[in-house]
């Protein structure tokens, strides 16, 4: 098995992120820093940071309300609170699309990589659904930039179309299909709104409402839930 797919498979983290672990020699095979294409054999020892990481056996799915001010990131020497610290989970899990430092709310945290591959994966265009309050007051043209598509120069690309819906004087729900950096903060920068609040409520199956949660914690899906998101991308439940 090549090392990245093996490293997404311990739950660590995607494939893609496996490589700039390898990048960074952060992961050694037996006893060796590993390189882009290593191959693990059995009986093979990996170490991520110098602790051994294998495959897990039944995958774990975590619903987790991420609180304003904790970093998605997994180690940052910089950050004051990172995800997996203010989890506090006794397994290794990891996160299946970020959420800035300012923003709150759902995160789906699991140990499977392929899963949270597929969750990240941007051309399966799946439905991640946010609660936004701006600093002045919405109008139906505002509404309509928004859910067409605005370019962020910033990063050189138009929003894919999506669907809002007006909540208030100065709120709306937003739901994307792509997950670009701080989309919807530069989102509302390019129609003159600054962003006060930001909430995710839902991950493609998976409701923040349907947990209840407080900021900070955390349940397990139930069977059904977690096959529910399984076959939303196109998997079966390990």
């Amino acid at each position: 098995m090549r090392l990245n797919r093996y490293i997404a498979t311990c739950g660590v983290c995607s494939r893609r992120a496996a490589d700039k672990l390898i990048e960074d020699k952060r992961i050694t095979v037996n006893g060796k820093i590993a390189e882009f294409g290593t191959e693990v054999n059995e009986g093979d020892t990996v170490l991520f940071d110098g602790k051994e990481i294998t495959p897990s056996k039944e995958s774990i799915v975590l619903a987790y309300y991420k609180p304003v001010g904790v970093v998605c990131t997994e180690k940052d020497k910089h950050a004051a609170e990172t995800v997996i610290e203010n989890l506090g989970y006794s397994e290794r899990v990891t996160y299946a699309g970020r959420l800035d430092k300012d923003s709150e709310g759902l995160l789906l945290m699991s140990n499977d990589g392929k899963l949270i591959e597929a969750m990240m994966k941007g051309s399966n265009k799946h439905e991640k659904e946010y609660e936004v309050v701006v600093d002045k007051e919405l109008n139906g043209d505002i509404l309509n930039k928004l859910a067409n598509g605005i370019y962020l120069p910033e990063l050189d690309r138009t929003t894919r179309g999506c669907k809002v819906k007006r909540t208030g004087s100065r709120s709306f729900d937003i739901i994307l299909t792509q997950g670009l950096n701080r989309q919807i903060r530069r989102m509302c920068k390019e129609v003159g709104l600054k962003v006060i609040s930001l909430k995710r409520i839902r991950v493609m199956t998976v409701s923040l409402k349907d947990h209840k949660l407080a900021p900070g914690k955390y349940e397990e899906l139930s069977g059904k839930e977690k096959a529910r998101l399984y076959e939303a991308c196109g998997l079966k439940v390990q």
